[in-house]
């Protein structure tokens, strides 16, 4: 009888534990196991194949469409539809920067998670999946062509932008499309309006979007010795129709229209998950990543939230939107810290400098890195031969017209930014949870101790 007794206690107990170690009870009782995210076009359409579910979207969107937002969803039904959505593949959804159909995308994720935040958040999740891929191979490509390590007087005369827009007139796929936004951000189009701004934010969202990174990051964060580079690394983007305006608008306002408009929002949110400072991490990037940190700051290019280098400073590389804090009022504080992020940002910084010095992240715990704060260790690679570097006179390397504006026939004004312009023609981070969680469901059990585990063992030998 006591055996018995012993066995069944003994079964019992597994039981229990085999439930508590479940990844459904690791994901709390509202989620019914894990399920992998899908993108939320094809989210959309399994929503739509179930009837309750597609009823309750529909109602969500009804209450995200009210004049008073918040008032719409404190609304009992509004509550319930939104319950029963974030059991739904929709709630999980996330896009593909480039898909197809990425604004269709973005707009089903922004319906379903605009309804989830209590207003506008200091920082939103990302509508993106994770980028989980390295640049090893571009930052050797880098680290070559920027001629790291070589006999000082060699590479000091290297003009490293001037060779990635080279390297750029090569393919002709990066060519072409540089061309184009090079062409458009230049067309005056009278003498109050310098250019048509919406057509060149376009232009250089398509050549960013379009052209394979080894050729866009080489020119958007080449390394420079000189301020002739610089000049030209700051003039990539073509700032005086691209960047600049004629007054700098408060950035908060400024973030305030970015977030009307669901691509530059989605891209604004991803720049934040992928470059916003952790200090937990040898790089100060959420999860050593530079390639998320600069493929978000890459994605920002072609809207409102344009960022870009404020100086010709070849060395001290700060970014910013073009906006500044004055006039915050009681805002002024959130106003900095936005601004911070850009200017202040010691990941952005550090993957900006690794790679352009051709040095990919190694967090390998045999290798620590130097301090974030501190500029990557370079590594001896061959220079660039002369024909390739430009002169470090700033007089000299400055040409008067762009190639690609005599070869298309356009007028050439006079301006510094189109003498300068260039005479050679997607964390590993899982974004924050917004779920509303159930009042009876709690923190994530932990795995059971191999003590709890232990124990049937023990009470059998007992029993026995």
């Amino acid at each position: 009888m006591i055996l018995a007794n012993a066995f069944c206690l003994f079964f019992f107990l597994d039981e229990t534990l085999r439930s508590l170690a479940s990844p459904s009870s690791l994901q709390g009782p509202e989620l019914h196991g894990w399920r992998p995210p899908v993108d939320c076009v094809r989210a959309n359409e399994l929503c739509a194949a179930e009837s309750n579910c597609s009823s309750r979207y529909r109602t969500l969107r009804q209450c995200l469409a009210g004049r008073d937002r918040n008032t719409m969803l404190a609304n009992r039904e509004c509550q319930a539809a939104l319950e029963v959505l974030q059991e739904s593949p929709l709630y999980d959804c996330r896009c593909k920067r480039g898909m197809k159909k990425e604004l269709q995308c973005l707009q089903i994720y922004w319906s379903i998670h605009l309804g989830l935040t209590e207003g506008e958040e200091f920082y939103e999740a990302s509508p993106y999946e994770p980028v989980t891929s390295r640049l090893s191979d571009i930052f050797r490509l880098a680290s070559i062509f920027s001629g790291t390590g070589a006999d000082p007087v060699v590479s000091a005369k290297s003009n490293h932008c001037l060779d990635a827009a080279k390297a750029c007139n090569l393919n002709d796929n990066c060519k072409k499309l540089r061309s184009s936004y090079i062409s458009i951000c230049n067309r005056e189009i009278s003498p109050t309006e310098r250019c048509n701004r919406r057509k060149c934010h376009k232009a250089l969202r398509q050549f960013f979007d379009r052209v394979p990174s080894e050729y866009t990051y080489r020119m958007l964060f080449c390394s420079c010795q000189d301020q002739a580079c610089a000049e030209r690394r700051r003039q990539t983007i073509l700032p005086s129709c691209s960047y600049e305006d004629k007054e700098k608008p408060n950035c908060l306002d400024l973030r305030s229209l970015c977030r009307t408009d669901h691509l530059c929002r989605s891209r604004l949110a991803d720049f934040h998950a992928n470059c916003r400072a952790s200090y937990r991490t040898l790089t100060s990037c959420p999860a050593d990543n530079y390639q998320a940190c600069l493929g978000s700051y890459a994605g920002m290019i072609g809207f409102d939230m344009t960022p870009n280098y404020v100086d010709s400073s070849p060395t001290g590389i700060v970014v910013s939107p073009w906006c500044s804090c004055r006039g915050s009022g009681n805002m002024e504080e959130e106003c900095e810290k936005f601004l911070r992020d850009f200017t202040e940002n010691p990941c952005l910084r550090n993957a900006i400098q690794a790679f352009g010095n051709g040095t990919d992240v190694n967090v390998s715990p045999k290798n620590p890195l130097l301090p974030a704060t501190q500029a990557p260790r370079v590594e001896k690679t061959p220079s660039l031969p002369d024909d390739l570097s430009d002169s470090t006179s700033l007089g000299t390397s400055i040409i008067t017209t762009c190639t690609s504006v005599q070869e298309q026939g356009l007028k050439a004004n006079n301006s510094k930014e189109l003498s300068m312009c260039f005479t050679e023609l997607t964390t590993n981070i899982i974004p924050g949870s917004n779920k509303v969680i159930k009042p009876n469901s709690g923190p994530s059990r932990a795995r059971p101790s191999a003590a709890l585990t232990a124990f049937p063992f023990l009470l059998l030998k007992w029993a026995l």
